[in-house]
Parts: C-alpha cells; sequence; structure tokens
C-alpha cells in the first residue's frame, strides 16, 4: 500500500472544471514530479467541495490549507514553498468578506465550519472514482450491517423512526413510502434514483453524483433489500456528462468487488442497477413522468392514485426517491436512528444541502442542520450581499417555490416554517436577489421557464400559466392595466387547484408570493408605469445630466435611433419620443452623466 505524507484535493466538479482545474492539476503534478516529490505528495481529483466561486480550489492535507482561484503558473510557488519548504502561500489563501487577513486552515472559514456535512459528506474529500477510497470511508458497511445484521422490516422501521423526509420536493417521509412499496403485491419491485435536477440554480444532486457516486449506489441496494427489489434504475439528465461518467465507473468498480450483482456478501441477495439519460425535460423531475420516460414513453404526468408505491415502473411497486435522499440512507443505518433524529428540529430531521447562488458573495454548495435560519445561511456562510447592496429576497424551491422578503430573515429552514411563508424547501436551490431586482419581471422568469416546460397534458398548466405569463409581460412593458393584479390572483388559484400534477399546482407560487410581499411593486408598474427597482427597460426614461455633461458627444455616435442631439462641449438631451430605451448610452457615457428615471 502506497504512503504519502500529503494529498493535494483538487475540486473537480463541474464548477471548477469550467474554471479550468484540469490545467491547475496538471501544473502541480508536474512540478511535484520535477522536485522528486511523487512518492511523497498525491494529487487527488475530488468532486465540489462547496465554494464555487472561488474555483480553482485546492485543499492540502494533513495540513488543511485551503487555497483559491488559482492559476497554472501558481502551481510552482505552491509544490516549492508549501509542499517542498513547509511555508503556506499566504497570498493565494482566503480573505472573508469584510476581513483584512487570509485564512489559512479551511476549517476556520464560516463557508466550511458553520456547515454539518452527511449527504456532502464525501464530496471533495475522496477521489470518486475509486471505490477503495469510499470504503475507506466507511463506504458499504451499512450495507453489510443490513444484509448481515436487520430484517428488511427492522431496515424500513429505522428509516421511518430517523425521521428522514424526501429531499426532493415535499419532503414526504422516506420511510413510509418503503413501507408503502414493500407492502404492495408485485411480481417485481424497483428502486428508482430520480436525478432530474431541472431547477435553475440548483446544483446539489449533480455535485453528488459527481463527487460520491457510491453513496447513492450503497442506499439502492439497502432499500432494494427492505422492499424486496433486485433492480434499479438512476434516471440522470444528459447535461450532466461528469456525473453520468463517474455513475457508470461506480457502477462497474461495485459490480467488480461484488457489492452489486449476485449474492452480494454471500447473503443471497442479489441487486442491479442501470442508468436511464433524460432528455432534460424539467417535467420528468415529477415521478410518474419519470417513470413513463424510463418506460421509452413520452414524459407525462399521470393521474394519481395509484401512487408509484403501488403501480409504478412497468406498473410494479417502486420507490422513486431522489439523489440527496438516497446519500443520508447509509448514514442512518451505520450510525442510527437517534444520531440522526437529534440533527435539525421536531418535525426535519437531519441537514439539508442548499444551492446558494444570485446576488451573494459565497455561491456554492452549503449543508447545514434543519432550523438554520435564513439569515445565517445568506450572511454568515454566504457571506452577504455583494458591493454593500441591500439584501431584498431569497427565493427557495425553484419555480415551484416562492420569495421570502427581508423580514423574514430570521425564519428557521424547515419545510413548515417554508410552507407557512408561501413557499417551498424543494430541492434546495436557494436564489439571493438584491434592491436591484425586479421582483414583477422576476416572477415573469419563473414562469417563462415553467410555460416552456410545460408537457402540455392539461390546460390549467398549457394555458392557464400561458395567460398569466401574458400578463406579467404586458405588465413589465408598461401596458398593464387595472384588473390585472386580480386576475393573475384569480388564475392563480384556479391553476393550483386544477393541474394535473405537482408542478402544474405550484407553478404559479413565484407570482402568489411576489404578489404577498411586493404587491406595492406590482402596482408601481400598473398605475405609476414606474419599476422601482430600475429594471424594467420600457418603464425607464433615459435623461442626460446637464450638470455632469462634457458634451463630448459618444453617447449621439452610439444612440442607434439618433434621439440624442447636442453641440461639441455642450449638454446634450434625449428626446423620449425617438428613445427605443436600450441603454447603449448610458453604458457609452463615461462620466455617468446618463441616469434614468
Amino acid at each position: 500500500m502506497e504512503m504519502y505524507r500529503s494529498h493535494v484535493l483538487v475540486c473537480a466538479g463541474a464548477g471548477c472544471i469550467s474554471s479550468a482545474c484540469k490545467s491547475v492539476q496538471s501544473a502541480l503534478q508536474e512540478h511535484i514530479e520535477k522536485t522528486g516529490l511523487e512518492n511523497e505528495i498525491k494529487v487527488v481529483e475530488t468532486g465540489c467541495m462547496g465554494p464555487c466561486d472561488l474555483g480553482p480550489v485546492i485543499m492540502i492535507f494533513p495540513d488543511g490549507v485551503f487555497y483559491r482561484k488559482l492559476k497554472p503558473e501558481d502551481a510552482a510557488e505552491i509544490v516549492n514553498e508549501h509542499l517542498l519548504k513547509g511555508k503556506v502561500v499566504t497570498r493565494l489563501l482566503h480573505r472573508p468578506v469584510g476581513s483584512e487577513e487570509r485564512v489559512a486552515d479551511f476549517g476556520q472559514l464560516e463557508f466550511f465550519k458553520r456547515q454539518t456535512r452527511i449527504a456532502l459528506r464525501n464530496t471533495g474529500i475522496i477521489n470518486p472514482e475509486s471505490v477503495e477510497e469510499y470504503i475507506a470511508r466507511d463506504g458499504y458497511r451499512a450495507l453489510g450491517k443490513a444484509l448481515s445484521q436487520t430484517t428488511p422490516q427492522q431496515v424500513i422501521d429505522a428509516v421511518k423512526e430517523s425521521g428522514l423526509r424526501g429531499r426532493g420536493g415535499a419532503g414526504f417521509p422516506t420511510g413510509l413510502k418503503w413501507e408503502f412499496t414493500a407492502r404492495a403485491n408485485g411480481d417485481a419491485k424497483y428502486v428508482v434514483c430520480n436525478a432530474d435536477e431541472g431547477d435553475p440554480g440548483a446544483f446539489m444532486d449533480r455535485s453528488i453524483l459527481e463527487g460520491d457516486p457510491h453513496s447513492v449506489l450503497e442506499a439502492m441496494a439497502i432499500c432494494g433489500y427492505a422492499i424486496g427489489a433486485s433492480r434499479g434504475y438512476i434516471y440522470v439528465r444528459a447535461e450532466y456528462p461528469l456525473a453520468v461518467d463517474r455513475l457508470e465507473t461506480a457502477i462497474n468498480k461495485a459490480r467488480e468487488y461484488g457489492l452489486l450483482g449476485d449474492n452480494i456478501f454471500g447473503t443471497g441477495f442479489n441487486f442491479n442497477i442501470e442508468i436511464r439519460v433524460g432528455a432534460g425535460a424539467f417535467v420528468c423531475g415529477e415521478e410518474t413522468a419519470l417513470l413513463a420516460s424510463i418506460e421509452g414513453q413520452r414524459g407525462e404526468p399521470r393521474p394519481k392514485p395509484p401512487f408509484p408505491a403501488q403501480e409504478g415502473l412497468w406498473g410494479k411497486p417502486t420507490v422513486i426517491n431522489n439523489v440527496e435522499t438516497w446519500a443520508n440512507i447509509p448514514p442512518i443505518i451505520l450510525n442510527g436512528v437517534a444520531w440522526f433524529a437529534s440533527i435539525g428540529t421536531e418535525k426535519s430531521k437531519g441537514t439539508k444541502v442548499f444551492a446558494l447562488a444570485g446576488k451573494v458573495n459565497n455561491t456554492g454548495l452549503v449543508e447545514v442542520p434543519m432550523g438554520t435560519t435564513l439569515r445565517e445561511i445568506i450572511f454568515d456562510i454566504g457571506g452577504g450581499i455583494p458591493d454593500g447592496k441591500k439584501f431584498k429576497a431569497v427565493q427557495t424551491g425553484g419555480p415551484s417555490g416562492g420569495c421570502i422578503p427581508e423580514e423574514y430573515l430570521d425564519t428557521p429552514v424547515d419545510y413548515d416554517s417554508l410552507n407557512k411563508l408561501g413557499t417551498i424547501m424543494g430541492s434546495g436551490g436557494m436564489i439571493i436577489v438584491d434592491e436591484d431586482t425586479c421582483m414583477v419581471d422576476l416572477a415573469k422568469f419563473f414562469l417563462e421557464f415553467v410555460q416552456e416546460e410545460s408537457c402540455g397534458k392539461c390546460a390549467p398548466c398549457r394555458i392557464g400559466t400561458k395567460r398569466m405569463l401574458e400578463i406579467l409581460q404586458r405588465i413589465t412593458s408598461g401596458n398593464g392595466r387595472e384588473g390585472d393584479i386580480e386576475l393573475l390572483e384569480e388564475l392563480s388559484q384556479g391553476i393550483k387547484s386544477s393541474a394535473l400534477c405537482g408542478l402544474g399546482q405550484t407553478a404559479p407560487n413565484p407570482v402568489l408570493s411576489t404578489l404577498r410581499y411586493f404587491r406595492h411593486e406590482y402596482e408601481a408598474h400598473i398605475n405609476d408605469k414606474k419599476c422601482p427597482a430600475g429594471a424594467c427597460q420600457a418603464l425607464l426614461t433615459y435623461y442626460i445630466n446637464p450638470e455632469t455633461c462634457r458634451g463630448c458627444g459618444l453617447c449621439a455616435k452610439e444612440c442607434p435611433a439618433g434621439a440624442i442631439t447636442g453641440e461639441k462641449k455642450k449638454p446634450h438631451v434625449i428626446d423620449p419620443a425617438k428613445c427605443i430605451k436600450c441603454g447603449s448610452c448610458q453604458q457609452k457615457c463615461k462620466f455617468d452623466s446618463i441616469i434614468t428615471i
């Protein structure tokens, strides 16, 4: 067995790969070999470490030093100074927002030290393509324990008593879903992993598959034993090629080691897993549409009941959980029910992974105990809002969720608390917006997404969301009229009560939540023909400040409509009748003389 004094962990999640982490990795390996340290230092390619905005990033163990925003040319200094001489390269350390000092120990960074990692326990730490490294982190011990020490019913009871709820949507109790399937009659049963993560700004499931695929395979095998299934399917969208590649490698390695296949651990239990790659339709995140797609049919939802636990894949009883839910199963079986149930709140046990995106300093993946407040997540872990801007709202739950304003920042994040505010946990997307964001425009953005992704099977979703979108487009273009708000509310309630599937029923949520908390912005758009955030181009009036205009003429040359006139070295003016509000003049002005009112 090879022994190394240090490991250089290179984040190779999809985000860091897009930031050219592979070039940094190659440069590190090259300089390690040049200095003759290849037998002492090992470079390990890991999954996502979390802080996506800082990539490419590396961690050096056992030192615990975290370097960020690296370039290939930094590799020589890291190798020569840190790995050879033991001197930390200070300039490459992270300096938290508002701090004058750079922090060497990753464990002292607020981003990391405030997290509790269960689902993400291995991402960013192990090589996801090495089954040996997963095993070294207690991998497959839970499966061995389940097969050798417990009955199927005891496994189900453990999942029930842990309080684990589905991490992909409404939060249905996971153990109950397993029990319903186990009790259902069927000559065959199936286990399905829903990895069709489609919410804008969400990438939790992708990162687990890229960084710790064996955790999902082990969990699905445990479920197969518990419900009496011998086959599982992972439905993953084609936009996740890295996740698909690492899953395929993991499945092959697990079969090679006898951890999947026939007679696992010599117990007589057989279980195999196959990958099904979806075309990326948002509606296939709905469980019945997903099952139809696996079967080779058009991905459309069907009425429920019967639920998949009774009639799922090919009409057989089926358990469907999303990636993050599966990742929690092995630790629960291994560490016990009491351990997991001690984390979180009374009705929302364990942790939740969130993808912080939008107007926040520290974007990326974070995992915190249920009950952590929005303020802690956004300001303590996320580092607050960039450029000194004011926090305005956070959108949770993606297109099916809603917006939460500043007054509720101290709300604990759990299923029930979010529901009371008119939003949902969803898969864990958390998009932060600042004072420059128009809430009407934001609602329009999510409705555009839902309308485009609607499967079209039922009229409330197909036609109703189209009508809502047309109203929002009219409002943001300056043509809103009296009664539009009431019409939006009426349409929303009708769609929620009559759409076929959960995606259609929750489609109006972004509109309803913004109406609930930011109704005044809708009223300003409709009544005053003004956008309070200054974001809706059609409602802006461009004006040249005569006190600061130098008369350089650059704005007039840039204007495609010929709306700007004036003599050289004298203040210019904009003709509102000709102005097409493209903003080109404002971008060109060197003196910040062009403002919007």
